[in-house]
């Protein structure tokens, strides 16, 4: 496995990605899409432009596993890091659990004050980032609208990618 930051070049690509995972998200969320009909995402062109947030390719045997987008934005209020915006692991390497050595990866990679959210109802997320984070001691913090926040400390600060 590995990880490869975004370029401005592999935009198309990873925004094609993110319309497909935000789609499988509909089963949670009731997002909108806009008059292409492409799901409104109001932060995307930040990670080509703000040098606080990353967007990764993760890629598998030279194709594309999935993405992962990471930001400093806390749904708690609380100051983080990072903050897990988006993550995906695309079904066909579910089963591989790409998906737990990704956020391990991440993790380790990104040390600091992390808060990852995810919606309640996602079952599979919710045992992804419990299990990825149990090493850490998380806090877990309910939210409204059926969500969860885990905050943790990874690692040592700074020496981020």
């Amino acid at each position: 496995m590995e990880f490869q930051r975004v370029s401005k070049t592999e935009k198309t690509l990873l925004y094609n990605l993110l319309q497909k995972y935000l789609y499988e998200m509909t089963r949670f969320y009731d997002d909108e899409v806009d008059a292409d009909g492409n799901y409104i995402y109001g932060h995307f062109e930040d990670y080509f432009l703000d040098s606080t947030r990353r967007a990764y390719l993760i890629k598998k045997g030279g194709g594309t596993a999935g993405f992962a987008m990471l930001n400093r934005h806390s749904e708690l209020g609380k100051a983080v890091d990072w903050a897990m915006a988006e993550f995906c692991i695309l079904p066909q390497y579910r089963r591989e659990h790409l998906g737990l050595k990704a956020a391990q990866w991440l993790f380790e990679h990104h040390p600091g004050r992390w808060e990852v959210k995810y919606a309640l109802a996602n079952e599979a997320a919710a045992r992804l980032w419990e299990r990825a984070t149990e090493v850490y001691q998380p806090q877990k913090y309910l939210l409204p609208e059926g969500e969860a926040a885990l905050v943790f400390q990874t690692g040592s600060k700074g020496g981020a990618l």
